[in-house]
C-alpha cells in the first residue's frame, strides 16, 4: 500500500491508503519525489477546473525516480526523471501533426486520471525524460515553465518586438521570461502590487503597471501609443481576457494561454481594422520541455526565487488552504514527496 493525497470534493483532502500500482509492459514505475502545486490544483480544490470529476489525486508537475522500466525502455532504474503529465493517444488528427499538446483525446495526470501526490505512480514510458543536470526542485518546475515557452514560440515572438502579459501568476511569469529571453520588451499587468515587483527584479521585465484607473495609458506610454506587438492573457478571468483586445497594436497578436468557462467576447469592427492574430495556447510539446531544460541548465531561469513555499506530503492537506490565500505570497509551491 502506498499513501495518496485524495481531493474528495472542493474543499476535502484526505490521505487514503491506495494498492500500489502495476507497472504495465510499455509503463515506467516511478517513485514520485517532488510536485509542483499550480493554478489548475488550486482550481480542482476550489471546484471551479472545467474539466474534472471527484474523486481525484491532484498534481501533474512531478520529477520522480525511476523503480521499474521496461527492458528495452532508454529509462534505467535509478534515473531521475521529471514527466510530461499530457497522456497524448499519438493517432489523433492533432497528434499526427505533432501537436500532442492538444490531442482530442488528452488525458492529463491530475486533471483526467490520478496524478502524482502519491509515493508511486506508473505511466507510459514514453512521458518520462530524463532530467540530467538539474536537482529535483528544478525538474518539478519544469511544466509550468513549459506552458510559457510554449506559448511565446506559438506567437513567434522575435527580438525587439513589444510585448505584454495580463496576469502574473506562475504561468505568466513564465510566459514573461521566455518572451524577454527571445528578446523582446516585455510589459507586465497586474492587480497585485508583489508579483509586479518580483516581474521586475527576479525577471527583469522592462515595465509592469498595475491595474488601475490610468494603466491604458501607462500602456500607451510605454508603446508610444502603438501598443503591442503581442499580448499574452494569463488571467483566467473573462473579462481581462475580454479587455485584453483593446491592447493588441494594428498587425498585432493575442494569444490568449488562460482558460475560463465563460464565451468570450470582441468587437469585431477593431478586430478587423487591425487584423488582429487571436491564437489559443495549450499545455506543451517535448520541445517546449527541451527548450525549459536548456535554458535552467544554462542558469537562465530564477528557480530558487520561484520556489516560494514548501510542504511535505503528509503536511499538504493542512497547508494547501493557506497557499490559496493571496497574503501567503505563493508563487510556486514544491511538496516533497
Amino acid at each position: 500500500m502506498m499513501k495518496s493525497l485524495v481531493c474528495e470534493k472542493p474543499g476535502i483532502l484526505r490521505m487514503a491508503q491506495k494498492p500500489m500500482p502495476v507497472r504495465k509492459p510499455d509503463e515506467v514505475l516511478i517513485r514520485i519525489r517532488r510536485v509542483g502545486i499550480c493554478g489548475t490544483d488550486m482550481h480542482i480544490f476550489q471546484g471551479s477546473q472545467p474539466f474534472l470529476e471527484y474523486p481525484r489525486v491532484m498534481g501533474h508537475e512531478l520529477a520522480g525516480e525511476v523503480v521499474e522500466a521496461p527492458p528495452a525502455s532508454r529509462l534505467a532504474v535509478g534515473d531521475v526523471i521529471y514527466v510530461m503529465p499530457y497522456m497524448s493517444c499519438g493517432t489523433c488528427v492533432a497528434c499526427k501533426k505533432g501537436k500532442t499538446n492538444c490531442c482530442a483525446k488528452m488525458q492529463v495526470l491530475g486533471v483526467h486520471r490520478d496524478g502524482g501526490l502519491t509515493e508511486y505512480l506508473s505511466i507510459p514510458a514514453q512521458f518520462a525524460f530524463k532530467t540530467e543536470g538539474i536537482s529535483l526542485d528544478d525538474a518539478a518546475m519544469i511544466e509550468f515553465l513549459a506552458i510559457g515557452a510554449h506559448a511565446v514560440r506559438r506567437a513567434a515572438i522575435e527580438p525587439g518586438q513589444k510585448t505584454l502579459v495580463v496576469g502574473a501568476g506562475p504561468i505568466g511569469m513564465a510566459t514573461a521570461l521566455f518572451a524577454r529571453l527571445r528578446g523582446a520588451q516585455v510589459c507586465v499587468l497586474d492587480t497585485r502590487a508583489d508579483r509586479l515587483q518580483f516581474c521586475r527584479d527576479a525577471l527583469h521585465v522592462a515595465k509592469t503597471v498595475e491595474v488601475g484607473p490610468d494603466d491604458k495609458e501607462q500602456l500607451a506610454e510605454f508603446t508610444h501609443q502603438d501598443f503591442f506587438d503581442a499580448v499574452f492573457d494569463a488571467t483566467g478571468n473573462a473579462q481581462a481576457m475580454k479587455r485584453g483586445f483593446e491592447f493588441v497594436a494594428h498587425g498585432g497578436s493575442y494569444i490568449l494561454v488562460s482558460i475560463v468557462r465563460d464565451e468570450i467576447s470582441f468587437s469585431d469592427p477593431e478586430f478587423h481594422k487591425r487584423e488582429t492574430t487571436l491564437l489559443g495556447s495549450r499545455n506543451a510539446t517535448i520541445e517546449d520541455f527541451e527548450a525549459v531544460l536548456t535554458a535552467m541548465r544554462a542558469g537562465l531561469v530564477p528557480t530558487k526565487l520561484l520556489n516560494t513555499h514548501r510542504s511535505t506530503l503528509d503536511d499538504l492537506a493542512a497547508t494547501f488552504p493557506q497557499w490559496l490565500q493571496p497574503s501567503a505570497g505563493v508563487i510556486k509551491a514544491i511538496v516533497e514527496c
